[in-house]
């Protein structure tokens, strides 16, 4: 099953000076450096439910060993990081001496480095293969599980879930405590077993209506921060699947990266893609974040201690934080989406599916997001491949489906008979009405 973890763009919070709260209290918003790591614990490949699992049974590669060079792979990279465990429910539950040893394991990494044990419910795709209540029902007693795990009555700040429903996201932060959420893949589609393009891919509050949509006011809002899995190559991303023989999910994750391309040129585009973020990014707008998840058992911990290390030598400033601790942070900078503000400027890395003389802009905020792309070696005029309007009513799938996508307008995967590149004068008036309203220099595009 492929896997991705990713970076790739230029990226960044608007920076503003004040965030206005009630009572007066006025913060500034989140600036630096950030990357999370997550490793995943689970004994099937994809546990879809408690009781069904697809795909191959891995446990042999899920031994205390192999988590144990995980760690050791991160403490050689980040030596004060702190990275977040995401284990499964068979591996919370299997009696085996091998799984007991591994939760003690993980529960040791708690105490000596601060890291963050969490749960992953469905394998990345609870909401495609069970009902709401049910996934409910499960999160529910696998914290509880966790909190006698990991014992003083810990609690991790964060869910790591692939997909999450709007509903049970906000079950998280209304019943269980938790404002943080690992809730969608960016731009997944077409790949693996669930699909979820039309969200933003850096932090936001879910609406009530959709998870993908970022709330529009204080009716819909929910107090859970959702984050992305993945950081990916924005060319490759923009790809439906392995369509043209790429990989959509191409990123700085070591399967579509270092296992595809090979050591030296996986690496390059790891650093690439990374660089994106904090370089360009980080001196536009002051924020930068890379993401990714890893399984423990696609191995690949030389890569993970290669990468940490150049990221740390060539950005010192760089905190390297659980999923729970980031999240966190920015819901504290920041206390609703109408600040966001969030602008990437990519050219290809040169690598499979990254052409090196095509540019894409992205524009995401709270009320839509826009992306545009051209050749610019050519300078050839900028298109819109995507403009996805966050103010239209939104509905989640009532059934289960492996369909999560939120996509109205035009969509940058190109799978619907409408989502045809076009000029930014040629989207309908109350469309254009609404860019020029929030950015009015895109005006002279036309």
């Amino acid at each position: 099953m492929n896997r991705a973890a990713g970076a790739a763009a230029t990226v960044a919070l608007a920076p503003l000076s004040k965030n206005a709260l009630a009572g007066g209290t006025v913060r500034p918003a989140l600036q630096g450096r950030f990357l999370t790591h997550v490793s995943v614990v689970r004994v099937n490949q994809i546990e879809v439910t408690p009781s069904r699992a697809i795909g191959e049974d891995e446990a042999a590669d899920n031994s205390p060993d192999q988590i144990r060079s995980r760690r050791e792979a991160f403490l050689r990279g980040s030596p004060h990081g702190k990275m977040t465990w995401a284990i499964s429910w068979l591996a919370l539950n299997d009696t085996r001496k091998e799984y007991k040893d591994a939760r003690r394991l993980l529960a040791s990494y708690h105490e000596r480095y601060g890291d963050e044990i969490t749960f992953i419910p469905g394998g990345y795709f609870a909401p495609m293969f069970d009902t709401r209540e049910n996934i409910r029902a499960t999160i529910h007693k696998s914290l509880q599980l966790i909190s006698e795990m990991v014992g003083n009555r810990y609690r991790p700040e964060c869910l790591v879930a692939g997909f999450m429903d709007a509903d049970n996201q906000r079950f998280l932060a209304t019943e269980e405590g938790i404002h943080v959420c690992q809730g969608q893949i960016w731009s997944q589609h077409g790949i693996d077993n669930g699909d979820g393009d039309g969200g933003i891919c850096y932090p936001y509050y879910p609406s009530r209506e959709h998870y993908l949509k970022p709330a529009q006011g204080p009716g819909d809002f929910i107090d859970c921060v959702c984050l992305d899995g993945w950081t990916c190559d924005f060319l490759a991303a923009r790809r439906n699947g392995f369509e043209g023989g790429f990989n959509s999910r191409m990123g700085v994750g070591p399967i579509e990266t270092v296992g595809n391309l090979g050591e030296q040129n996986g690496r390059n585009e790891m650093m690439a893609t990374t660089a994106m973020h904090f370089d360009q990014g980080y001196a536009l707008n002051g924020f930068g974040w890379v993401t990714g998840i890893w399984e423990v058992s696609i191995h690949h911990d030389k890569d993970l201690a290669w990468w940490l290390q150049a990221v740390s030598s060539r950005w010192p400033d760089t905190q390297v934080l659980s999923e729970g601790a980031f999240g966190m942070e920015w819901r504290k900078h920041t206390p609703s989406n109408a600040s966001l503000n969030y602008r990437f400027d990519a050219k290809g890395t040169g690598a499979p599916g990254s052409e090196k003389e095509l540019e894409i802009r992205w524009f995401m905020n709270r009320e839509f997001r826009l992306a545009l792309l051209r050749d610019w070696k050519t300078e050839s005029p900028e298109m819109v491949i995507d403009f996805t309007r966050y103010d239209m009513p939104a509905q989640e799938p009532q059934r289960l489906q492996r369909e999560w996508s939120l996509m109205n307008v035009l969509n940058q995967k190109g799978t619907r008979s409408q989502d045809k590149p076009m000029r930014l004068g040629q989207l309908p008036p109350d469309c254009q009405r609404l860019i020029y309203k929030r950015y009015p220099d895109l005006k002279k595009l036309n």
